[in-house]
């Protein structure tokens, strides 16, 4: 593989024109298509085997024309202090706001708070029931406008109006955190480099590979039914890991050129073997995120699949752009060592090659003290690790919002008014297609309903045209996301197991809060396949890459303890409240049931970049005949510093979507960022350096009967410096003869 992309580098450093004008003819086809594509509407949330999902299918088919994926607005009355929303002036500004609401074009019906029973007991507060047409990404901005002109009106009549539901829903907003990450991404490459020139470059690609991935989404988001937050994560990390591969190889061509090397040989051996990593530690972050398809979810598949192509365009534009754009830069990207002339260049560090660097202070204290080291490392992650025994899981609803919308205030009012349970409705579906008496069937159900623990309100059952099957709304007392709600779903379902010895009826739980339990419970079964899967085959790839059984095994140990440390701390943070204030969280609650699994497999994918491009110079240095020891301090001293600032650049990247107004989004920046910081300062820097020192020549040891079966991929670059060497020595036996072309012959 080393010989092919170095062959590669040098073919883009040479027709440089071509590489850079198919990458912006690329750029720009996916920028037309996004801007030509049409809207893209409500991603579909369907979670295929679950009974919610089968009892809402059961709708579609029986209660045709209901819309049953429509938006919903809940308008929310709440009387001036000591007065009631029935009063005579008061009901009569309920009343008008529900004949505006009626007008909408796309609004299929409006439930009159007064004949619906849609009145607190106090009669202090009510609401009005809007169901529309179409989803709530597919609502017109003028049914939009409608919706909010007649709260409003009602508002200057002097009542409080808020409106819940998901009719004003809206994209998130990344805020202005996103570019501060970009920025601090950029003075850490200054830093790296120091040089603009070399800083730059990483930035660019980066930019160019996001652009075309997130443009791509963009303009198929209508055709595969992709929703807004999966351009959000495909920008998240597409542009960390674009940063990161870029900066390898930029890092790599400068050790090159310091050797001595010309600028294409150097482009050509930076691209053969920091390319061979990057190539790697690519796959592997692929392989994370499609694995993501084996939990059946189609939105999750979705959002794996289209960041895993984002991550791909990252790793070819990192082999090919990147040394075009080098070709380009000449002379301005300055050797390892030099700086340029703007930030105190002019000078080199010849006279400081002597001294050791950081990296190679760090790595000689490492192996000279593994055993506190790898201690230290393991009781603080494990003492980080902590609060993920308390991981509550859910999903966010309007109770997770801001107070500040409009939807957390509707949500507190129906609290207040009707109380906690009251925001999470179950629907029971009962199918008595057959059943001798359908009728009789379903006052079974309701009669057993209402006999359930925390049940506050059970509504008369609607039936379809044809009087086979019925709805049931059921009110729990407990909010949506509380265990005791969870519970009362499942004796629901319990309640159902009897009904169709009985009477031949099916009966079926849905709704928001059924669905969400539903999707919670089919995440944790699938969490450990999944990490059986993902994580089988990154420790096959790993093996291949590193010829080794221990050290591959090391590093998924490793990102096991930096995963489960990282969860922790978003407990801390977003379930106990720790820091929420300067987070900007602003409610408490479960964790997102997708957070596990998602952070299992972004975070492992992630986190063998660093051990790849780490861990391959160590083997580098080990293959050419140093002691396992000098091996880790050679490895730091090339590499500490380059994954150190890939390390802060995506740990920027990342914090920076935290300022999202998207919980979710916010959650899953905070938690990328913190299982960075663990994975790659703690394990990466800390417990690798230690457990290869503890193991010696024992961290490389690989049966003969699989060294002999593997294939030989050379990411160390060794087929590179045995042509070298053939080179050399064809030089000296023909002084005269021409070195490029023997260096030519000897790879053809």
């Amino acid at each position: 593989m080393a010989t092919f992309l170095y062959r590669l580098g040098r073919l883009a450093f040479r027709r440089r024109h071509f590489v850079a004008l198919i990458w912006v003819a690329l750029l720009t086809l996916a920028g037309v298509g996004a801007a030509s594509a049409p809207a893209a509407g409500s991603s579909s949330f369907s979670i295929p085997g679950t009974e919610a999902q089968k009892a809402f299918d059961l709708l579609e088919q029986r209660f045709p024309g209901m819309s049953a994926d429509g938006a919903t607005a809940r308008v929310v009355f709440k009387a001036p202090g000591g007065e009631k929303v029935t009063a005579k002036d008061n009901k009569a500004v309920v009343e008008k706001t529900v004949r505006e609401l009626r007008s909408g074009s796309e609004v299929v019906s409006v439930a009159d708070p007064f004949t619906a029973h849609a009145v607190s007991k106090n009669g202090t507060i009510a609401y009005a029931q809007v169901k529309y047409k179409v989803s709530g990404m597919e609502l017109k901005d003028s049914s939009k406008d409608a919706l909010k002109r007649a709260a409003q009106d009602a508002r200057d009549a002097g009542l409080t109006v808020e409106v819940g539901g998901d009719a004003l829903q809206a994209a998130p907003e990344t805020g202005a955190t996103e570019v501060i990450g970009i920025a601090v991404a950029a003075v850490v490459l200054v830093i790296t480099f120091g040089s603009l020139v070399a800083a730059g470059l990483p930035l660019l690609t980066a930019l160019i590979g996001v652009g075309i991935g997130v443009s791509t989404i963009t303009a198929l988001a209508n055709a595969l039914d992709l929703g807004t937050t999966t351009s959000t994560l495909a920008m998240m990390i597409g542009l960390a890991v674009g940063i990161d591969y870029a900066l390898f190889i930029v890092s790599r061509y400068r050790a090159e050129l310091a050797e001595g090397r010309e600028r294409e040989e150097a482009a050509g051996r930076a691209v053969g073997t920091a390319g061979s990593a990057v190539v790697f530690a690519g796959l592997t972050v692929v392989i994370a995120l499609v694995g993501l398809s084996v939990v059946n979810i189609p939105m999750l598949t979705k959002m794996g699949v289209a960041a895993a192509g984002t991550v791909a365009v990252a790793v070819l534009i990192a082999l090919t752009m990147i040394p075009a754009l080098l070709g380009y830069a000449g002379r301005r990207v300055k050797p390892a060592g030099e700086k340029s002339r703007l930030l105190g260049g002019g000078r080199t560090a010849a006279g400081k090659k002597d001294k050791p660097n950081m990296g190679t202070r760090w790595a000689s204290f490492v192996v000279r003290r593994p055993v506190a080291v790898l201690l230290l490392g393991v009781i603080g992650l494990g003492a980080a690790a902590v609060p993920a025994s308390q991981l509550e899981l859910g999903l966010p609803d309007d109770g997770s919002q801001p107070t500040s919308t409009t939807q957390r205030r509707a949500y507190d009012l129906l609290s207040e008014g009707f109380g906690p349970g009251f925001n999470g409705p179950l629907m029971v579906v009962v199918d008595a297609k057959a059943s001798d008496d359908p009728k009789a069937a379903v006052a079974t159900v309701t009669d057993d309903i209402k006999g359930l623990k925390d049940v506050t309100t059970v509504t008369p059952a609607t039936y379809n045209k044809t009087g086979d099957t019925a709805m049931i709304t059921v009110v729990p007392g407990s909010k949506p996301s509380s265990t005791t709600t969870e519970d009362l779903v499942h004796g629901i379902r319990d309640t159902g197991a009897g009904l169709k010895a009985k009477t031949e009826a099916k009966l079926l739980v849905t709704g928001t809060t059924a669905m969400n339990i539903d999707f919670s419970q089919k995440l944790n079964d699938a969490l450990i396949p999944y990490l059986a899967l993902v994580v089988g085959l990154a420790f096959l790839l790993l093996i291949v890459v590193f010829r080794s059984i221990l050290v591959p095994l090391k590093a998924a140990l490793g990102f096991l303890l930096s995963v489960t440390a990282a969860l922790g701390a978003v407990v801390a943070v977003f379930q106990w409240g720790w820091l929420s204030g300067l987070l900007g969280v602003q409610q408490t609650g479960p964790i997102m049931s997708m957070m596990p699994i998602f952070m299992v497999g972004v975070v492992f994918g992630l986190a063998m970049d660093y051990e790849v491009f780490l861990v391959t110079r160590m083997r580098e240095a080990y293959v050419h005949g140093e002691t396992p020891g000098q091996a880790i301090v050679t490895g730091f001293r090339h590499g500490a510093r380059v994954v150190t600032a890939a390390a802060v650049i995506m740990i920027a990247v990342f914090s920076g979507f935290i300022g999202s107004s998207e919980s979710m989004i916010k959650m899953i920046g905070f938690g990328l960022a913190i299982a960075v910081f663990f994975d790659a300062f703690v394990v990466r820097m800390a417990l690798v350096p230690a457990v290869l020192a503890l193991l010696g020549r024992r961290a490389w040891w690989l049966p003969k009967w699989l060294d002999r079966a593997l294939p030989n991929v050379d990411v160390e670059g060794e087929g590179l410096r045995a042509a070298a060497d053939a080179a050399d020595a064809a030089d000296r036996r023909d002084p005269d003869a021409d070195p490029d072309q023997d260096r030519e012959l000897v790879r053809v």
